[in-house]
Order: C-alpha cells, then structure tokens, then sequence
C-alpha cells in the first residue's frame, strides 16, 4: 500500500516538475515555415515542396504556470550573496504567498517531429503529412492547500477547504496526420487535418470531491472520493487483499528498438484527433483567420489500472513550518502523509479500460500588410484544460522575403504576466532552411553566488576547498518556451512582385486648390 501510495505522490510532483501552456508558438504564426501548419491546417508555406527529417525538422518545448517565476522559487540570502531555495529558514514565505492564485495551474508540451512532408498538388491543392511524439501534461492546484502547506493550519481551524479543483494528468502519444488546405473561394482558404494517436502512457487524477477540515486540535480531516488512471508498461505487485503493493517497469517489453517502436505503435491504446482552420483574406492587405486544433480523444485498453479511493481519515496535518523552523525533516513529513493515506484510505484496484480527451486550442488572428513583406499581426490563444480555460495574446511584427528569410517579433500577455518578448528566425541556404523561436526571452536577470566544497576529509587545507560559484538565472520568467529545427525545401510558389507602398504615387500628390 505504501509503495502504490507513493507512486502516486511521484506521478503528481512528475507531472509539475518535467511537465512542461497556454502559450501554443504565438511567432511561429506569421512566419513562413511549413510547421505553421500545425498551427492552422489551412496554413501554407511559399515552397512547392518540404521535407522534415526525424528528429532534425521540429523540436519543440514549452512549460508554463501562473504564479511563480524563478525568483519566487531561489533568491539572494538576506545574508551574503548566496542563494536559498524555497525550503530555506530564511527565505520569506509572504513573498510566495502573494504571488498564489485560487487555481495554480502548471503546463507543459514537448513535440519532436518525426517526419514530415508538404507539397503542392495544382494551383490551390496544398497537401502535408507529419508523424510528431508528443508528451503533454497539466497540473491544478487551489490555493488553500498552498497556503496550508506554507502558513499553517492556524487560520483554517473550524473551517473546510474545498479541494475538489485539485486535478492532474500526464499523457504520452504518437501523433499521424493527415490533411490538405484549399482555396474554396478567391479569397478564402480552409484546411483539415485528421489525426491517428498511439497511445503511449497516461496517468491522470480525477476529483469528484476532495475536503480538508482543520479541527480546534488542529488535526485534519480529510475527505476524499478520487481515482487514479493509469496507463504504462508497469509490473504490479500486489498483497495478500489484492491491493498493489509495489510497482516497477517491465523493462522486458522495451528492451530493442524493434519491440520499442511496436509499442509505440501498437493500436491497443488508439484515439483519434481533428484540426480545422481557415483563412479569409478581406482586402490585399488584411486578412483574418481561425482555427481549432487538437480535438480528439485516446481509448486506453493496454496495461489499463484504475485506483479508486473514497474515504475519510484524521491525521495530525501538513504544517511546512515544522520544516522550516527544522522541527521536521521534508522527508519525515511526506513519509508521515504516506502513511497516513497508506494506512486509512480504502482503495478499489480494477483494469476497466477508460479515455481521455486532448486539450483542444483555438486560435482566432488578424494581420496587416504594410508592403507585400512586411506585416503587423494580432492573435488570440485559448487552450481549454479541463474546466480551466488558459488564454494568451500576442501582438507581432512580421518579415517575409519568400521563403529566403522570415522573422517575427512578438509581444504575449499570457500566465498573469505582460513582458514576455518573442522573435523567431528562419533561413533558407540551398535546399536546407533552418529557423528558431521562441516565444520568451530573458530580459531581466539576477546574478546568483554560491560556494561548494570537496570532500571534508580530502587533504589540503580548508579554504582551498572552498570554491565560489555564480550563476545567471532569469528573474521574472514564468514561461520556457523554444521551437528550432531544420527542412529540407524546394521551389518556391510565390509570385515576384515589387513590395506595395502604404500609398500610391497618386494618392500622394497634394491636390492644388
């Protein structure tokens, strides 16, 4: 019981930790790359023809949350130059408490393309085909546990916290699509992508209800009707009453890359997914355009494990200040939480096959051609993650020479925070054209110092033991995000025409009077 209930901690702090929102490449919208596609289907690039070689042609990364950046986690000591973390004795815990929200969320995406492929098939006929592996992962935190982890249960004695927004999941999948973009009209441009997902692994949370009560002795009651989904080659053990005892990989089935890519592959956890996008050019300067990705589902049946438990059980509480006034070690007092939840939580293990579904994304954009190179654009991003609803906005500057050189500058209003920059590049040598973005560069930044020593029994004295350190850390950043890659791309549809002014030589002219 211990092990399973542990597991379950581990998979809860993975999903926050390596899950890297609602930020989805906001530059990569008007940049003329064939991976915009994935973006809006109904998206071409100006070559005739793109290749995307595995594991070469898109790698992409994104982890968000929106309430704490890197300086709320690690700062200066308020003695020396040295940096302290969160756990610290003399970190100021009301610096974090004021940055927390009633729902802390935490994302992340990472996507590496695999293989893919655009060509045109006649004048309006664009048609692509890519194969991605992508992880995804989210992360919903009310605030009272935050506050009750790191204030103590003074303030909530008498009272019940309604955890019940609490939520988790964790899925990995293989991604092939299919799909063409149109002009069904002179000015206007629709494109569809169907999608096949593997399944791969998932483990997700469900809440149907989760309640603490903080009593007069400051013991807590809990109540909880919650279940676990898993999904992943594991091996469990189990006890004697058929609960899970323990929990290891089953090294076996992925022990050759042969055995690897056909359960990567394997139609037992099959799902299916939809894009849909458009564009309409309103004028040849301005032009709108809307889409909607990831709109799917998985059905998992593999190695399916389900952990139900509906209980109610008192232990003595979560009190953070135990830890920082050193009463209690962090170890001790997730060890105690364990096995109070080991211990009083009455589980129903079952395999019952289940689904989950993709957050799906809407994109809704505008642009304005200042000359037939260079544009202002204008985009909304609204990720929709269960009941949480996660929306970024972003102003750009845009340069498009063909296919030879596209650049982007961005400005985004995402995660509660208005200072994330963003640019992207791209170029194209020959038949290889190679770009980066990233929607959010480092503009403020704090040097760290710290010191670590050797072995305090290695010979030589003391202070040559001693070795100073610093280190540059962003200081506001609440985002990470990067997308680079390389394609190969040949031809070159656009026409060649000379950059329209704002103004025609006859509009110019001052009429006389």
């Amino acid at each position: 019981m211990i092990n399973k209930t542990k597991y379950i901690l581990i998979l809860l702090l993975a999903t926050v930790i390596y899950d890297a929102a609602a930020q989805n490449s906001q530059v990569l919208y008007y940049m003329n790359l064939p991976q915009r596609h994935l973006l809006n289907p109904a998206f071409r690039p100006t070559n005739a023809v793109y290749i995307g070689l595995p594991g070469l042609s898109g790698i992409n990364f994104n982890f968000n949350n929106n309430f704490i950046s890197f300086q709320d986690v690690f700062m200066k000591s308020p003695v020396g130059d040295s940096v302290i973390s969160i756990l610290h004795p003399d970190y100021d815990v009301n610096r974090f408490i004021e940055k927390i929200n009633d729902i802390n969320s935490f994302g992340t995406q990472a996507q590496v393309q695999l293989f893919g492929l655009g060509f045109n098939a006649g004048e309006d006929l664009y048609i692509f085909l890519d194969i991605n592996e992508r992880v995804e992962g989210n992360i919903a935190l009310p605030g009272d546990i935050l506050r009750l982890a790191f204030l103590g249960n003074e303030q909530f004695v008498g009272n019940k916290m309604d955890l019940s927004a609490l939520t988790a999941d964790l899925r990995s999948y293989t991604e092939l699509g299919f799909g063409f973009s149109k002009n069904f009209m002179d000015d206007l441009r629709i494109g569809v992508k169907g999608k096949l997902l593997f399944g791969i692994a998932t483990a997700s949370v469900l809440n149907n209800s989760l309640g603490i009560t903080v009593n007069e002795d400051y013991t807590h009651v809990f109540d909880a009707n919650m279940a676990v989904n898993i999904s992943a080659p594991f091996i469990y053990t189990e006890n004697s009453d058929g609960n899970i005892e323990g929990i290891e990989i089953d090294t076996l089935r992925l022990n050759s890359t042969r055995k690897t890519i056909k359960y990567f592959l394997s139609p037992e956890n099959l799902g299916l997914g939809l894009d849909i996008g458009a564009e309409y050019k309103i004028t040849d300067r301005v032009a709108v355009s809307a889409s909607i990705t990831d709109l799917g589902f998985i059905r998992w049946n593999r190695d399916a494990k389900n952990i139900r438990a509906d209980s109610r059980f008192e232990f003595s509480g979560i009190d953070m200040l135990d830890v920082y006034n050193r009463d209690i070690s962090i170890d001790s007092l997730v060890a105690e939480i364990v096995d109070s939840l080991a211990n009083s939580f009455n589980y129903d293990n079952s395999e019952a096959p289940f689904t989950t579904t993709i957050a799906p994304g809407l994109s809704v954009g505008g642009s304005f051609n200042l000359t037939k190179s260079v544009s202002v654009g204008l985009l909304s991003y609204t990720k929709f993650v269960g009941k949480q609803v996660r929306e970024a906005l972003t102003l750009s500057a845009n340069v498009n020479f063909g296919n030879a050189l596209s650049a982007s500058v961005g400005y985004t209003a995402a995660n509660h925070r208005y200072d994330n920059l963003g640019a992207g590049l791209a170029f194209r040598t020959g038949w290889v054209q190679f770009y980066f973005l990233t929607d959010n560069i480092p503009i403020a930044m704090n040097k760290i110092k710290f010191t670590t020593s050797d072995d305090p029994d290695g010979p030589g004295p003391e202070p040559e033991r001693i070795k100073d350190h610093s280190i540059w850390i962003p200081q506001n950043l609440q985002t990470i995000h990067f997308r680079f890659g390389m394609n190969l791309a040949f031809g070159n549809k656009a026409k060649k025409k000379a950059d329209k002014p704002m103004l025609t030589p006859e509009e110019n002219i001052i009429p006389r009077r």
